[in-house]
């Protein structure tokens, strides 16, 4: 893998989220009014929000969770009510603080869960162990090399599932991606990286099967704008 290539990047997306976006972000994962074409891409992050939390333990005590990529926290929010520890970490101090501000003030919940937001990261290796992994929308911007060895790395640490996402190769999200290109350079986001599904999974069980990990459930999620894949492998 180019080390060099994969910190470029990461660069180019904590200062998209950190400076360019933070503001737009903070109204989309909000309730306050928002565009029509806003209005389905919030929609489809809700449903693959819901779909992830679907496939983790409903009673989740005792339990350790990294929400890699964690934005304004939503997600790590639900695992906290359901008695995970959770470390919700992004590449995006703005977010993070958001987040923060959001739900750090928050009573313990009953079922004994906590959270720790801290900006970072998803790989750093002092974040510890965990027993579950979610990167939602996290790894999109990633090409294939990127993305398997981020999930191997992940999987060194994790004890029974990582849960992500990936922007599937589609001729309509092939469009959007072309499109995306004739926007100013200020203006644009990191833009996300479409990959085929038979060769992520051929370098997934080239990356993670001499681990021991397998493959599990995934479900694509479409709505207007937002068209996204979950994916679930497990030890």
């Amino acid at each position: 893998m180019n080390h060099s290539a994969y910190l470029q990047r990461r660069e180019q997306i904590e200062n998209y989220f950190d400076r360019t976006a933070a503001q737009a972000w903070e109204r989309l994962t909000s309730n306050a009014p928002v565009g029509r074409i806003r209005a389905t891409v919030r929609a489809g992050r809700d449903q693959m929000r819901a779909t992830l939390l679907s496939w983790l333990p409903q009673d989740m005590r005792g339990l350790r969770l990294l929400d890699a990529g964690c934005g304004t926290g939503a997600l790590a929010v639900e695992a906290m009510a359901r008695g995970a520890e959770v470390v919700a970490i992004d590449l995006s101090p703005t977010l993070v603080k958001l987040a923060a501000d959001r739900y750090g003030a928050d009573p313990a919940h009953p079922l004994g869960g906590s959270i720790r937001f801290c900006s970072g990261d998803m790989l750093d290796e002092a974040l510890g162990h965990f027993d579950h992994v979610v990167a939602m929308d996290s790894l999109i911007h990633y090409d294939v090399p990127h993305m398997v060895e981020a999930m191997q790395r992940l999987a060194d640490r994790t004890e029974q599932s990582i849960l992500f996402t990936f922007a599937p190769r589609t001729p309509a999200l092939a469009v959007m991606h072309g499109l995306g290109r004739l926007f100013p350079r200020s203006d644009r986001s990191p833009s996300l990286t479409p990959v085929s599904e038979p060769v992520l999974r051929s370098g997934l069980v080239q990356g993670l099967g001499p681990l021991g990990w397998r493959e599990g459930a995934t479900q694509r999620i479409k709505s207007g704008f937002y068209t996204s894949q979950a994916w679930q492998w497990h030890a």
